[in-house]
């Protein structure tokens, strides 16, 4: 699996590029920022996105998926307790943070064990619903990797005082990523990357919950 990170709009959102050396079939998981910096990208390596993931549907998150959806066709799947997030500036919190609001009609509503298979290749990444951050945020496991959208970050985990967000969910959801392999590499949605192992010894906000 080949990953392309990323880092973009006034939050620096991660978003990710995923692809298997040999096939041209790529997806996406988050579309921050203008939609031209992952065109390009896709361009540049012969691509084709069929697929744009969305960890959960804040402003964020989703700043640039109407107009990349436009440009590729790309199928749009989000949990489907946030899906309401795709058209709705205030419930992603578009409004209050001056984003675009992309109004995307998502292609395919995910829930927990959906596999996410990326036609003509051996990726498969599986959900995981967790909660927390915000009602329909999710994780997509892969073979030795994790995108943790803002479950889990290198030293941190995602806000919990916004509208949406629960600490109960969050506790539960922390729990069970800490219970994944200790070398899973996480790609998480804001900062470096990190793993399982380094977060289960070294951040110091699990200890909250």
């Amino acid at each position: 699996m080949k990953v392309l990170t990323f880092t973009l709009g006034p939050l620096t959102t991660n978003c990710y590029l995923v692809w298997q050396d040999g096939a041209t079939p790529a997806l996406l998981i988050d579309c921050a920022g203008d939609a031209i910096d992952i065109l390009n990208a896709i361009d540049d390596r012969e691509l084709e996105l069929r697929s744009i993931v969305i960890t959960h549907g804040h402003a964020d998150h989703i700043e640039g998926l109407g107009d990349l959806q436009r440009e590729t066709g790309a199928e749009v799947a989000v949990h489907e307790q946030d899906a309401p997030m795709l058209s709705d500036a205030y419930l992603s919190g578009a409004a209050m943070l001056g984003y675009p609001q992309p109004r995307v009609e998502p292609s395919r509503l995910l829930d927990e064990g959906d596999v996410v298979h990326l036609l003509g290749t051996s990726i498969d990444l599986t959900v995981l619903h967790t909660p927390g951050h915000s009602p329909g945020g999710i994780c997509l496991l892969g073979e030795r990797v994790l995108f943790s959208g803002d479950t889990l970050f290198a030293g941190g985990i995602g806000r919990i005082d916004l509208p949406g967000g629960d600490p109960r969910a969050m506790s539960a959801s922390l729990k069970r990523l800490m219970e994944l392999d200790s070398d899973l590499i996480v790609h998480p949605g804001h900062g470096p990357a990190t793993t399982i192992g380094e977060e289960r010894e070294g951040n110091p906000w699990l200890d909250e919950f």
